[in-house]
């Protein structure tokens, strides 16, 4: 894509900015994700952050100012680097992966995926210098609360859970409708032969050929798994209902 295109009318397209480059596709080349990057049904860019690091070290990080351990990544050099990847009338929302984000959700992955692209900044070190992070807009997100050694792992889980729901990826859009979190239930427990494993035997309605009935026993199964696991997911639900 040349500087300038309209994102929405090319495929879906992520720039990852990142320490470690080899780290990518990684387990996205391979599975759904892997045949419709090969079909190009999206794009994946990497960029090497310390590329764009001046002076005879190269140094992408400093110490914090007001002392403290750690590094701190250098907003000249990551500023550089998402100008490097954004193009005119580029609107991809700025994405930096950090444990103190918001979480990442279905429905954010959902509008992600209507965006046209994302550009990722995979953190490192204690985190990036804040006047970054406010002078390019960058939206920061968690995939969870604990703690990796990078953003990279987390920009992969990003990527994976939009690029499933493009047009042409999965191969029934009746697959992803029922999943975890689609409907603000989680999903609910599925069988398949044979039908008595080690004296287990799959519940009688869902070999009893009743639609119906079958769709009201699953629906009633999400909403039990949903209120014993995920409590708070169910409150939101039973609000909405």
């Amino acid at each position: 894509m040349q500087e300038g295109d309209d994102v929405s009318s090319s495929p879906w397209k992520a720039s990852v900015l990142t320490l470690y480059p080899d780290m990518f596709p990684g387990p996205l080349g391979t599975s759904l994700a892997g045949r419709a990057l090969e079909k190009e049904l999206w794009s994946l860019e990497t960029v090497h952050i310390r590329d764009f690091a001046q002076g005879k070290h190269r140094n992408v990080d400093d110490t914090p100012a007001g002392g403290g351990a750690g590094m701190v990544l250098r907003p000249d050099v990551i500023g550089s680097a998402i100008d490097h990847v954004t193009g005119e009338g580029d609107t991809r929302p700025r994405i930096l992966l950090s444990p103190r984000g918001k979480p990442l959700t279905q429905a954010k992955v959902r509008q992600l995926k209507e965006a046209g692209g994302v550009i990722l900044l995979c953190g490192r070190f204690e985190g990036v210098d804040q006047r970054v992070i406010d002078g390019r807009e960058l939206e920061e997100i968690s995939i969870g609360d604990y703690i990796l050694s990078g953003g990279e792992l987390g920009a992969m889980v990003l990527m994976d859970a939009v690029v499933r729901l493009l047009p042409g990826v999965m191969g029934k859009v009746e697959s992803g409708e029922d999943e975890s979190f689609e409907s603000g239930l989680l999903e609910y427990p599925h069988y398949t032969r044979p039908t008595i494993w080690e004296d287990r035997e799959i519940p009688d309605i869902l070999t009893s050929g009743h639609h119906g009935k079958i769709a009201q026993w699953r629906r009633e199964q999400a909403i039990e798994l949903t209120r014993k696991r995920r409590p708070d997911l169910y409150k939101a639900w039973a609000q909405d209902e």
